[in-house]
């Protein structure tokens, strides 16, 4: 079973809520290997997520450019060509656009704002303004951080070479966050690794997520369930649609995976 973070896991206050846990571990009883599938960094409050859902397995981060095996090290990672590294750090600094180079274990920014501020704190992390060549290890994600406003434009541009996922999070519900990983990176392909590296098949995996970057896995689930406040285009894919993330609807989902194992 694999489980978004952002208006899946966890609402718009940060928090899981209070059903959602005793589901999880009635989950884990029962034999459902639980992952993480989140376009947010494998690192700060998304790991200790992680580490709390399925603390000795497989989770993908960064839309699916990190499969990391938690407590192995063990990682499939996707890394961007140096030239479209170049390429969106051209344009993030000719425009002052805000981006946000990701690795495996690290990140960088050179836009400063509030709402940079508010993001590295919404993933647990201290905010330091660093340079692009600053960062450590091989860049696999960048991400805009943009307003709804500004959005629309910037996902017009051409992103040659880029897989572009548009997202939302209700903890930040005034940002886009435009994930770009390398092209055939995504969800999906995340959600192919894990369920090979448990040898299960795509048919008996089941996907429970909320938006548009959540489609490319949706699609190839055998089990697709979305939330009561996913986006159109993840409920029109969805099999079965549970409760709104601050109602715990999680909770729902993983007492559907287990009636369905029974």
């Amino acid at each position: 079973m694999c489980i978004d973070v952002d208006g899946t896991l966890v609402g718009v206050g940060g928090a899981v809520h209070d059903r959602v846990w005793p589901a999880v571990e009635a989950a884990r009883a029962a034999g459902i290997r639980l992952a993480i599938c989140s376009g947010r960094p494998g690192f700060g409050v998304t790991r200790a997520l992680a580490a709390q859902l399925e603390p000795d397995g497989w989770h993908c981060f960064q839309n699916g450019a990190s499969v990391v095996h938690l407590r192995h090290g063990e990682s499939r990672s996707a890394a961007l060509l140096p030239e479209t590294v170049s390429m969106l750090v051209e344009r993030a600094r000719r425009h002052g656009r805000p981006l946000e180079l990701y690795s495996d274990d690290d990140y960088v920014t050179e836009h400063d704002s509030e709402m940079m501020r508010r993001h590295a704190g919404f993933l647990g992390i201290a905010f330091e303004r660093r340079t692009f060549e600053s960062l450590h290890g091989a860049a696999v994600r960048a991400q805009w951080v943009l307003t709804h406003a500004t959005a629309p434009a910037v996902l017009a541009e051409p992103h040659p070479g880029l897989e572009v996922s548009p997202s939302l999070a209700p903890a930040m519900p005034d940002g886009v966050f435009v994930n770009l990983t390398r092209a055939g990176v995504n969800k999906g392909m995340a959600v192919r690794a894990v369920a090979a590296e448990y040898g299960v098949s795509l048919e008996d995996v089941m996907y429970v997520g909320d938006g548009l970057n959540d489609t490319p896995a949706l699609s190839i689930v055998g089990h697709p369930v979305a939330m009561a406040n996913a986006e159109d285009v993840a409920r029109e894919l969805a099999r079965e649609t549970v409760g709104d993330v601050e109602h715990g609807g999680l909770a729902d989902a993983l007492d559907l995976a287990m009636n369905g194992r029974r």
